[in-house]
């Protein structure tokens, strides 16, 4: 017998404008949990508003990543608005589908799981053609704001653009990408991948006053403040937490292997994590 799903937060409506506040002025850091207790102990650290991953939540059930389908996504998405009481992003991956009709149709059901916010990549997942051709990409996103505005919510709609992820070195299609987004409705533009000052400013330039995230995946000498000095509105880590998470996991996994137990030298006390969960998920409900 299939459980049925945990009922959405009354509060949804407050959560999506919330979320658009935050991308009207400044800079915030926008984590990306892979479960209710990643999320759950990310809003007890502080944070605004959560987004997934898709990367972390493929990790968590032992498969690559975009190689978990569209239902199970959704049901994350679900448990991960369920799991406390800040805004979520969806990382949704390309929409699950090629044509415009078929973005449109998991949007709308995206909508249904409570979150305030989507990304829609331009990646069609073939290696030998990594990206859709700009103007199906174009239609694509357009298909996702018309989905959203016919719901009457304000989740907000962010325009991927792959290109430098996914091993295409072309900034100049990149910025041509951003700028028919942001035409095409995006309310904020995302082009993973961005390394440099230059870089960035140009992505700014070519969003055209929009709010843009920048990814901060790895180690950096990038700051919160410097970016938000050149515009960024927001900044997420993509799958780094949850590659965190596995990179302690693994070096004690050696360590045992080896017949050691100083791999868990740095584990976290059970007593934390049981406070804190106990005092997150009392707020969660």
């Amino acid at each position: 017998m299939t459980a049925s799903p945990a009922p959405l937060p009354p509060d949804l409506a407050e959560r999506r404008q919330r979320f658009r506040r935050l991308h009207a002025s400044g800079c915030f850091v926008l984590p990306n949990p892979w479960d209710a207790g990643s999320a759950r102990w990310l809003a007890g650290a502080g944070f605004q508003a959560l987004a997934s991953t898709s990367s972390g939540l493929a990790w968590s059930q032992g498969r690559a990543d975009n190689h978990v389908g569209r239902d199970a996504v959704l049901a994350h998405l679900r448990e991960l608005v369920a799991a406390t009481a800040l805004p979520v992003n969806a990382d949704f991956e390309n929409g699950f589908g090629a044509r415009p009709e078929d973005v449109a149709d998991s949007v709308r059901l995206a909508i249904d799981t409570g979150v305030a916010g989507l990304s829609i990549e331009d990646t069609t997942g073939d290696p030998a053609r990594p990206l859709f051709p700009l103007a199906e990409a174009v239609d694509r996103l357009r298909a996702a704001r018309a989905a959203i505005d016919a719901s009457g919510e304000a989740v907000l709609l962010v325009g991927r653009a792959d290109g430098l992820f996914a091993g295409l070195p072309d900034l100049d299609d990149v910025l041509r990408r951003i700028a028919a987004y942001a035409e095409a409705g995006a309310d904020c533009l995302y082009a993973p991948g961005l390394r440099t000052r230059e870089e960035i400013v140009a992505v700014l330039a070519a969003a055209g006053g929009r709010p843009v995230n920048v990814l901060m995946g790895a180690a950096s000498p990038w700051t919160l403040p410097a970016l938000a000095a050149l515009g960024v509105r927001r900044i997420s880590v993509g799958g780094a937490l949850a590659r965190a998470a596995w990179g302690g996991f693994i070096r004690a996994v050696e360590a045992l292997a080896d017949g050691r137990f100083d791999g868990f030298a740095d584990a976290a006390q059970g007593a934390s994590l049981n406070a804190r969960f106990g005092d997150a998920a009392a707020g969660a409900r």
